[in-house]
Parts: C-alpha cells; structure tokens; sequence
C-alpha cells in the first residue's frame, strides 16, 4: 500500500489530470539532456541546470532546472526548441547568450525553430481549445474557413460546455481561423522537425502536379525512422519553386539542412518528375550525399519521350468515359464496372491517365463492339457522341486498344506490389526484369493480342484501297498498308518509352539493393532447417556493405552476420518490417548485438514506398490542384500540412497551439518560400 502522500514512481503529481502518466525511460535516449530523479520523481534538463540562464521572464530557474513532473513528450518538445535551452547550450558552448534569435532562417524563414516555450505547466482556456480543434478538423475535411463561424454556433446548440457561455469576440471570429490554422501548422511542423533529426536516415520524396507544366512547384516529403520503435513515418514537408539547372540539388540540401538534416542523412530519392525534368538532380546529390540511391515509385510519372499518339488516345476515352461511363441515363455498364473497379472519380481534379489504367482499357476492348453502333444512334443528338463513333471506327485506335492490351499488365503488376502497406520487396527485382523483357519481346514480334488482332484483319479479306474492313461485326476505317506500317513505328516508340521509363524509375544498382535487403530481412526466405542458413545472404551482404559503406562497420559485420542469421532464424517467420522495426529501435536488444544490421534495417525502412506514402502524396495533390487553379479559396500550405499530416484528436497538442497562436510565432510560415 502507497503511505497517505506519497505516489507510485514516476506518476504525476498534477491531481486533475484523468489518467495517471509515467516517465518514459526511452526519452533519455531520444533526449541526451534530459535526467530523472528517481527519488523525487522528477525531470530535469542537465544542459539548463549547468547553465542557469535566464529565461524570457527573467526567472532564475525554468521547470527543468527545478524539476517538473509533467510527463508527456510534448513537454520535452517544448522545452528543447525553447529560448532558455538554446542560450543554455551557448553558455555550456563558450558562446554569447541570445535573445530572439531564430535558427534556420534566412531562404526560408518557416523553418525556423519554435518559439520560446513557457517552461512550465499552464492551464489552457477550455473554448480556445475548442476553436482550435474545430478549426483542426475543419482543415483535416477540406471545410472551406467561412463555415467556421457555423460550426461554432452549432456546437454551442448542442450543449458543447467548453462554448457555453461564451461570445463571439476576436478571437473567434473568421479573420482568425488563418491564424489559427498556422499556429496548429507550427505544432505539426516542431514535431516534423524533432522527428527528421532523431531518423537516422531519411528519404526524399518530390512530387509535381501534372496539370500545370507551366509551374515548377513541388511538394516535398521525407521518410523517416523513429529511433524510439523503430516505425517508419512519412511527413509532409511542403511546397516549394524549383529551381532549374544546377542549383536544384543545393536548393534541396539547404531545405533538409533547415530541417536538421545533413546530406549524409539523405539515403534515397524519389520522384514523380521525368527525368528529363531532373536532369542532373540525382548525380549531383549522389556526389554531395554517399548513401543515396534513387528508386520512383510514385504513380503518375510520366515515360520519356511519350509519342504524341497517347495523348490523342487518352483525349478519346476521357470523353467517351465521361458520355457513358458516370452515373446517367446513357451509362454502359461495362464502363462503370471498370471506373468502380479503377477507383476512378470522373469529379475529381487530377486528369485520369486513362492509358495507364488495365481495367479501363480492357472495358473498351470488351465493349467496343456495341459502342459505336450506340454512338452513332445518338449521333443526331449529340455531336460529341457522333465524333466519338467516328473516332472509335479509326483502326489505328483499335489496333492501340489491342498493344495496351498486351503491355499493360506486366507493368500493372509491379504497380500492385507497390501500393500495398508492406510492399515485398522481394518481388519488385523480378517484377521490374519480367515487365522489361516483356516490353523487348514485344518490341521485336509484338504481343499476342495485337498479333491476333492483324492477322483476323488480314484474313477478313478487307479493301484497301478504300480503307474499309470489318473486326467484330463493326467496320473499321483507315486501315492500309501504310497505316500498318505506321502502327509498326507507333508500337515500337511507345513501348521503347515504357521500358525506358522503367529503367529510369528502378535503376539497376538500386534494384540489386532492395534486393539484397530482402534476402537479408526476410525470414520468410530464409532457408527451411538451420543448418542450411551457412551461406545464405552473403553475397547480398557484400553487396549493401559496398553501396551503404559509411552506414556500417564492414568486418562486424561480417562477422556478425552467421550469428545474425541464427537469431532471426530462432525468432519465427516475421515480416520484414516487423524485423526491420525490432532492429532499428534503439533500446531493443537486436539493435545492441547487431549494430550494422540496425543501421541497414533503418535504411531499409527509409525508403519511399508503400501505401502510407501514397495516400499522403495523394491527398496533397488533390489539395495543391484545388488550391492552384481557384477553384477553391486557395489553400494554402498549412492547410495542406494539416489535412495532410495532422494525427488523430486525441494525440495533437492544442495546448501548445493555443501558445504558437498566442505569441504569435508562425507568421513567417505564411511569406515563406516552402509553404
């Protein structure tokens, strides 16, 4: 039994808290200043302590100097970005004291560290708290800001204690909620910046919207890995113009270096752009940053040199889609079931790259035969629909249809191994070889649908001196010898841009990486029986200690890797991401043995891929696209934060949003160039 006045270690002593919190030895870990009496059962900064600055209230001490029992995470957040820990650092340093002194400014000023935290424990305005997270939620659902003044009015209607009794004054009123959403921007963007730097390698994520080429605006992501479980974590960085020739390298090393990111963190670059578009991005980091590897998996990236056939094509069926595949009197079937089954919104923003999509493609295939004769019936109608028959009748669109047929699913494959939540990289190597050689193969002799689909032309005895012959019932225009030949040029640019573009997005040397990574962190590929583990994995081994070299310590690791294989052996048949998140957190035992094998399960963790960073980069675009063309009320790039990386209710801090909002701080958030 605990005698009357005394509580169990570590338990907080604030007695309206609802739930009991503890101290989290991992903090210590994480923060190398932080110190714990287990006595007293407080907290103290040992950085402050030896310095006793003066903090902005012209205290001599700050709760970590005499101690706090305020055990959150967002205490120590706080504290660390605060005024009085950073002039205490440049006392211990030998260096002047600062007042007001913002880090990381200059290009961009929204990278500049938090403001000065109280230090200690404040009570917080129980209605500024809801303003503040029914703004959240507001930006979290894309509500427009004119609504705010609505809801409020609503929650009091219905009995919100925390409004009742309170007016409309200032701080409620519309003109706010901006500010508002940039102070609770400013919480998500600390919490970012603590985050980058405790990773111990990140990767880098650009991603344009294709709708304006005339733009060069990117929006910016980071894979990270969390030292204290090991979880990898995708953080919207924001948006930036980029620059064009050489200086786009160093524009981007200056916006990691910002967020407390050194080159030699950089380990993996990503991209929607074509290359074209990066020219010489990649070298020029590679020869700045030793680790990184370049690997694109985000959808939407263009192929090289694109002939001009496939944007005609696509021009075809987003207006055939559009006539008959959304939900009206004259649907076909057959394209709805292929826009339910694509998960297509015909209202949304972004183009549809119809050409890319094996569902829609086949749909046509399937329904081509009743199409036209439908199109033509309605012809006198509608105009569009007349244009349309007459354009599906053209042998060159059904001898296309037909090549798409046989190119699209191979690539469809490695794009359905991407987009799961745990890709198995095992498979992306052999995906990438088998859709390459498919792509050749057909290159020289053609795929069988197309070849299928000639040889019935050629023996429906057609006329070619008009230009007429019949395929399913329905006859064709258009077809001659030359057009023949013309289709043979069409076919072999197309499918030289696509095996093009997969090289470009999966290079070699990077493949061979992920590769090796899979051999090493899938126990699922291990051998069956232990003895049979000798050999397994050593050259993959070899190969990741010669791309990630200044990651590792090479002869441990050789010599660690027999008894890592016996370890991971005795464990089970886990997942590569269970393994790799076992091994990349820092207190866990797997990361003390086996030191370089963390190091590597971190890089492996890092890499951009996956659905969580799909729907994060989806959930930009949509919002960017909106914002760019007014169609909406301009959405700017904290609100694009919000929606984009804001975690549930319950694990935000809006008690240090009420303080960002109050001091003020977060107003060069808004004129900054990443935004």
């Amino acid at each position: 039994m605990v005698p009357p006045g005394k509580k169990p270690a570590g338990e907080a002593s604030n007695s309206n808290k609802k739930c009991k919190r503890y101290f989290n030895e991992h903090w210590k870990e994480e923060f190398t200043w932080l110190d714990f009496d287990y006595e007293r059962k407080l907290m103290f900064c040992l950085e402050c302590r030896q310095a006793l600055v003066r903090n902005k209230h012209g205290k001599a001490e700050n709760a970590f100097t005499v101690g706090t029992d305020n055990f959150q995470r967002h205490a120590l957040l706080r504290h660390v970005t605060s005024g009085a820990h950073r002039q205490a650092l440049a006392v211990n340093q030998g260096q002047p004291p600062f007042e007001g002194q913002s880090e990381g400014r200059g290009a961009y000023p929204s990278l500049a560290t938090t403001p000065t935290s109280r230090g200690v424990k404040v009570v917080v305005d129980p209605a500024k708290v809801a303003v503040l997270t029914t703004v959240y939620c507001m930006a979290k659902e894309d509500v427009p800001v004119d609504r705010c003044s609505a809801l409020l009015e609503l929650q009091r209607f219905n009995l919100c204690q925390a409004l009742l009794g309170t007016e409309h004054g200032d701080y409620y009123s519309p003109k706010r909620v901006r500010d508002m959403q940039v102070a609770i921007a400013s919480v998500l963007h600390t919490e970012a910046c603590q985050r980058l730097k405790a990773s111990p390698y990140v990767g880098l994520v650009l991603d344009e919207t294709r709708d304006w080429p005339e733009s060069h605006s990117l929006a910016l992501f980071a894979t990270s890995v969390s030292p204290c479980d090991g979880q990898p974590t995708t953080t919207f960085l924001g948006s930036v113009e980029l620059q064009e020739g050489e200086g786009t390298a160093g524009q981007l090393l200056d916006i990691l270096q910002a967020f407390g990111v050194s080159a030699s963190k950089l380990a993996w670059l990503s991209s929607s752009l074509p290359s074209g578009r990066l020219r010489s991005v990649g070298p020029q980091l590679r020869a700045t940053c030793p680790l990184m590897a370049e690997l694109h998996c985000l959808p939407g990236r263009t192929d090289p040199e694109p002939p001009a056939y496939l944007g005609q094509y696509e021009s075809i069926l987003d207006a055939l889609f559009r006539l008959h595949g959304g939900p009206s009197s004259h649907s076909v079937p057959e394209l709805r079931a292929a826009l339910d089954l694509a998960a297509i919104d015909l209202a949304g923003p972004r183009p549809v790259p119809w050409a890319s999509l094996l569902p829609v493609v086949e749909a046509v295939a399937e329904a081509w035969p009743g199409l036209v004769p439908t199109l033509e019936a309605a012809a006198l109608a509608s105009p569009v629909a007349g244009s349309l028959a007459l354009a599906l009748r053209q042998f060159t669109f059904v001898a296309f249809t037909h090549l798409l047929l046989d190119a699209l699913p191979s690539v469809q494959k490695l794009s359905l191994v991407m987009q799961a939540e745990e890709p198995d990289l095992a498979l992306l190597q052999p995906l990438v070889m088998a859709a390459a050689a498919s792509l050749q193969a057909q290159r020289g002799a053609g795929g069988a649908r197309l070849q299928s689909f000639l040889q019935e032309l050629a023996s429906s005895d057609p006329d070619t001196s008009s230009g007429r012959c019949t395929y399913r019932g329905v006859e064709l225009l258009g077809y001659s010898e030359a057009a023949v030949r013309g289709l043979e040029q069409l076919r072999g640019s197309f499918l030289d841009s696509m095996r093009k573009g997969l090289q470009d997005s999966y290079p070699g040397p990077s493949l061979d990486a992920v590769a090796a990574f899979a051999a090493i962190f899938d126990p699922r590929r291990y051998p069956q029986a232990p003895e049979e583990l000798g050999a397994h994995g050593e050259g993959a081994l070899r190969l990741l200690l010669r791309g990630f070299a200044p990651a590792v310590v090479r002869q441990r690791a050789l010599g660690d890797f027999a008894l890592f294989k016996r370890v991971v052996f005795s464990l089970g048949r886990l997942g590569p991401r269970a393994l790799c998140t076992q091994l990349a957190c820092a207190h866990s035992e797997l990361h003390e043995l086996f030191p370089d094998f963390a190091a590597l399960a971190a890089l492996a963790l890092a890499l951009p891929a996956g659905a969580g960073l799909l729907d994060k980069v989806g959930r930009s675009r949509e919002l960017r696209w909106w914002g760019q063309s007014g169609a909406g009320e301009g959405r700017g790039g904290h609100v694009v934060k919000i929606a984009v990386d804001g975690p549930p209710l319950r694990e935000f801090d809006f008690g240090l949003a009420v303080e960002f909002l109050e001091s003020g701080w977060g107003e060069g958030f808004l004129a900054s160039h990443l935004t």
